[in-house]
């Protein structure tokens, strides 16, 4: 059988050297093609040199059309205007994308969703099995513990443009299921100043930035006189890389759709 041909978008970036390195490594997945915006400083450049490894051949372009048109699969942690035009073009080309870029609109997961009418798309705002295997805890936790307090707190670099970060969120969505409540009305991102009693059902986000952390996330229920913390801390970004290429491993041969790594690692929703 023939190797999965990948794209890597966003490839000289920090997640897309790592997805580099992790193809490097695959046996049945091969990097085709690895894309930055136009005029990037590094376009032309090898994208295996710029992953520190010996050169690839993979010259770093910024065609995605021919990219996509000569690939099975694109894997994608850029941003949400990047992502969503890769949608478009992976449904022209009929072809897998994940993504794994966070900080999306309700427009930008519109178009998504249009998109995923003709292509396989695995979108997760994390691809690590831990966290995965933490989202299914929260929501049976909160289920469970209908009455408890439940707070959110992340860190990431400090490098990190978006808050909360997509995980927590993936985090907090998991909590409002569980307790059979929509996020959107129910959720406190930070406080300042005199905020008065904590509101009764509400789901908390607290957002740090700093160093290099990868990524902490704990989520904290709280009742009387106990707190319950469930956590994940990600020591290395090639928990995420692996988790993406196992996605790119599954959609082959899917039926068009929108997905999560819940239905890759076979999770309860």
């Amino acid at each position: 059988m023939n190797p999965v041909r990948v794209t890597v978008a966003g490839a000289s970036g920090r997640m897309g050297r790592t997805l580099i390195r992790a193809l490097s490594e695959s046996e049945d997945l091969r990097l085709a093609h690895a894309l930055e915006r136009s005029g990037h400083p590094d376009i032309g450049q090898d994208c295996g040199t710029l992953a520190g490894l010996p050169p690839s051949g993979v010259l770093l372009s910024a065609d995605a059309l021919a990219a996509l048109a000569d690939s099975d699969a694109v894997l994608d942690f850029t941003a949400p205007a990047a992502s969503v035009a890769l949608a478009d073009l992976a449904a022209q080309a009929r072809i897998v994308h994940v993504i794994g870029t966070t900080g999306y609109s309700g427009d930008d997961v519109t178009r998504v969703k249009a998109a995923a009418r003709h292509a396989v798309i695995v979108k997760s705002g994390n691809m690590s099995l831990g966290i995965n295997l933490l989202v299914a805890l929260v929501r049976e936790a909160a289920k469970a513990l209908p009455n408890y307090d439940i707070e959110i707190v992340e860190m990431h670099h400090r490098m990190k443009v978006d808050a909360p970060s997509g995980t927590a969120l993936l985090l907090g969505e998991a909590a409002a299921v569980g307790r059979g409540i929509e996020l959107a009305q129910h959720q406190l991102r930070g406080r300042n100043g005199n905020t008065g009693a904590r509101a009764d059902g509400a789901i908390g986000f607290a957002s740090l930035r700093g160093g290099t952390v990868v990524g902490d996330h704990i989520v904290t229920l709280a009742g009387p006189f106990e707190r319950i913390e469930l956590g994940h801390r990600a020591e290395d970004r090639m928990i995420f890389a692996r988790g993406a290429l196992a996605a790119a491993r599954w959609g082959q041969g899917k039926k068009p759709g929108l997905y999560s790594m819940a239905d890759v690692l076979g999770l309860p929703e």
